[in-house]
């Protein structure tokens, strides 16, 4: 069963992706802020992290995503950025910090499983 941590501020979005994550076969972890979620995937190692990008706190997301992918014991995990934030310079900062796949706020819950289909297919 593969690992999820979820990091999002809003809990709205944080139980909307808990149920469409718990429908499939995964494990799911969930935090409010980048700060709890470095300290989460650095403890339980998760494959796959949906990361919100601006949250409060000392970290944002991109600096979070950039942590696991230079981490040795994280560099293989998958980092999907959820933002509402969708120009150019952000989609270009997103994958520049290592993000795997960049999606747009609001989102279907198809959208993400098909996603993190093809994510675990090119793995």
């Amino acid at each position: 069963m593969k690992k999820i941590l979820i990091v999002e501020d809003q809990a709205d979005i944080r139980k909307l992706l808990r149920m469409t994550l718990e429908s499939g076969a995964y494990e799911v972890m969930e935090v409010p802020t980048a700060d709890e979620a470095w300290a989460v995937a650095q403890r339980n190692k998760p494959d796959i992290v949906l990361l919100d990008m601006m949250m409060p706190g000392t970290l944002d997301g991109l600096e979070v995503c950039c942590r696991i992918k230079t981490s040795y014991d994280l560099r293989h995990t998958l980092v999907v950025l959820l933002t509402a934030r969708d120009s150019a310079e952000d989609r270009e900062a997103g994958f520049n910090a290592g993000a795997d796949e960049y999606l747009v706020k609001p989102f279907s819950p198809t959208r993400l499983l098909q996603i993190l289909a093809s994510l675990e297919r090119s793995d």
